[in-house]
């Protein structure tokens, strides 16, 4: 903490926690591989540092949306097997091609454009067939299906791609019990069915994301993805808290305190004076805010330890800042308040932030700006 306590703000990243995390998901899921989901800058929380951990706790995959994100990984000299899924025309195939990179196919456009890329290479590509066995975002509808796979085999045979994997994803997977599940599971044994059939011999066929991780196993087939789990946050409180399926949260989120003053009764606080004071109190001034991902929803709403106590942010969250209302209590500027982290001291966690911001805890650590700088902790494995 010392080192950091001069930062106006910052997100401390506990890498021993994230490798933990992984050993832990691994258990789940100990007779498939894992693929460590750090799309979007791993949920937030540095994404070159958190595959490195993931890696080093005995994850076999990475996993990118964009193409730019698994390029950057390559970039930082990060090797084995990335795979990226989030692709428009024109993306950059070649690139992704010639950095050994999995790319996924839902289409024919698609899989005319990495066999156009493979071909200028002179490298075969590797791809995945995505199936929309229920999602209804991208993947190949079970109609369409049966061309891709013809399309797709006759590249391979043609030694121009190497279909590597068959995979889906959940619509419903932290919603216990909704039939959606059932029926996508079908539907995607089916659609691999059909694949292999006609001659597709994957390395992986893969359906699971995180809650599925921890609470299918019937859908953990050849690997596993897990995106949010990794980072010590429950994908649904309705599965459970971090703590009942043993991971624990990776970011802290704290800054210190700008400026404390006493004001007095009466005293309008913020934009839109939805806030008054109703006596004499003394109020904190915590520089962080919308800009740096603090989401404005939570105004009048979101908790945070500050002088030994969770308090609540009074009044409307701006840009760079907010303000909460220490009653009596006394506090030096320069003090720390924590927004969230694992609840070790006390402090809220992302998923009590979720709760007054009437979203999902996913959002509240993925949206912490860039601004807000991350500190990695424990980037040497052998302290875990």
């Amino acid at each position: 903490m010392n080192e950091t306590a001069t930062l106006r703000a910052r997100a401390e990243i506990d890498l021993a926690a994230l490798r933990a995390n992984v050993r832990t998901l691994r258990a789940r899921a100990s007779g498939a591989q894992l693929m460590a989901v750090v799309k979007s800058d791993a949920y937030g929380h540095g994404a070159v540092p958190c595959a490195r951990a993931a890696l080093e706790a005995g994850a076999t995959w990475l996993g990118t949306a964009t193409p730019q994100e698994a390029l950057a990984l390559r970039a930082a000299g990060i090797g084995g097997r990335v795979m990226c899924w989030l692709w428009t025309p024109g993306g950059p195939w070649r690139e992704a091609v010639e950095a050994d990179i999995d790319v996924s196919v839902s289409g024919m456009w698609a899989l005319d454009e990495v066999v156009a890329a493979a071909t200028a290479a002179g490298v075969p590509a590797r791809i995945q067939l995505k199936a929309d066995t229920g999602l209804g975002r991208s993947g190949c509808q079970p109609a369409d299906w049966p061309e891709l796979v013809s399309a797709a085999r006759a590249a391979e045979a043609a030694g121009v791609l190497r279909i590597t994997g068959l995979w889906s994803h959940f619509a419903c997977a932290d919603e216990p019990g909704h039939p959606s599940i059932a029926a996508q599971l079908h539907v995607f044994r089916d659609m691999v069915a059909y694949a292999e059939k006609e001659g597709v011999t994957p390395e992986v066929r893969h359906i699971a994301n995180s809650p599925a991780t921890l609470t299918l196993p019937e859908s953990h087939f050849d690997l596993v993805r897990t995106g949010i789990a990794m980072y010590g946050i429950s994908p649904s409180p309705e599965l459970g808290t971090p703590a009942d399926f043993g991971l624990r949260p990776v970011m802290t989120l704290a800054a210190s305190v700008a400026l404390v003053k006493r004001v007095p009764p009466g005293h309008g606080i913020s934009y839109g004076h939805h806030y008054t004071t109703t006596a004499e109190t003394t109020l904190a001034l915590i520089p962080l805010g919308y800009a740096d991902g603090v989401p404005r929803h939570a105004s009048g709403r979101g908790p945070v330890l500050v002088g030994g106590a969770v308090r609540r942010i009074a009044g409307r969250v701006a840009m760079d800042q907010f303000v909460v209302d220490l009653g009596g209590a006394t506090l030096a500027a320069g003090a720390e308040a924590v927004l969230f982290g694992p609840g070790d001291r006390g402090e809220p966690s992302a998923e009590d932030w979720a709760v007054a911001a009437d979203t999902i805890a996913y959002e509240i650590v993925t949206r912490i700006g860039t601004r807000v700088p991350r500190v990695h902790l424990h980037e040497d494995s052998g302290r875990d």
